[in-house]
């Protein structure tokens, strides 16, 4: 079986339509959601409705705790803080209520799944130094762990040395972002996991990211906004 695991989507309706056409033809039976489906994007309506139907299941990210409770927005980067309160007026009632209602972290296929880290997740860890990492490991009982939040993919392992997921290691899986990759590299991330062959890779893929941009100036959301998207940052 396999499942492609998505994180940050951030409203960026061009780079979800792209990623799960690549998951398709990637083969993949399932698709996991590790939140952060809308915040920074110009299209939270669209790509809510297309989450909600194509996800298997979904946890919760900070900006969407932020934009469905409208608690917290001032803790958002500024642009995001824009963007948070320009998608409270843009969802429904029902899309509002049905981001509200995500869990923190969920364990299904026989793995964890959390946005930014199982251990405390309402806090949303940095993972940045061995240390951070070893109390996330502390956190799951499972092999794999998957999570989101850096916008930088990324394979770690409890055991020194091992660098790739395969069977007798435990490992946090950090699968990048789909709407808005930060290292560097323009393309969207997103994770395929084979659960049969015991193995993860991360896909990376172009998208029209042109047009995402003019649909942030369209809505009248900061620049800024559009132009890490060409940069990957």
């Amino acid at each position: 079986m396999r499942i492609a695991v998505l994180s940050d989507v951030h409203a960026n309706l061009e780079a979800l339509t792209t990623a799960l056409e690549r998951a398709d033809a990637l083969g993949a039976e399932h698709v996991v959601c590790l939140g952060d489906v809308v915040g920074y994007g110009p299209s939270p309506s669209e790509v809510v409705e297309i989450i909600r139907e194509r996800a298997d299941l979904v946890v919760l990210g900070n900006h969407d705790a932020a934009v469905a409770t409208g608690e917290e927005i001032e803790v958002l980067p500024k642009d995001g803080q824009v963007a948070a309160r320009k998608h409270r007026e843009m969802l429904s009632d029902d899309d509002l209520a049905w981001l509200a209602s995500l869990p923190l972290t969920s364990e299904r296929f026989g793995a964890t799944f959390a946005h930014a880290g199982p251990s405390h997740p309402e806090m949303w860890p940095r993972i940045e130094t061995f240390g951070d990492a070893r109390e996330q490991f502390t956190a799951f009982g499972t092999d794999l762990c998957f999570v989101g939040h850096s916008h930088k993919p990324a394979i770690l392992s409890e055991t020194l040395g091992v660098f790739r997921v395969r069977p007798g290691h435990r490992f946090l899986i950090d699968v990048g972002s789909v709407g808005q990759p930060r290292d560097h590299d323009p393309r969207l991330s997103f994770a395929l996991w084979d659960t049969e062959e015991g193995t993860v890779g991360h896909v990376r893929a172009h998208y029209d990211h042109a047009m995402t941009e003019r649909r942030i100036a369209k809505l009248g959301l900061p620049p800024s906004l559009g132009d890490r998207l060409r940069r990957g940052v």
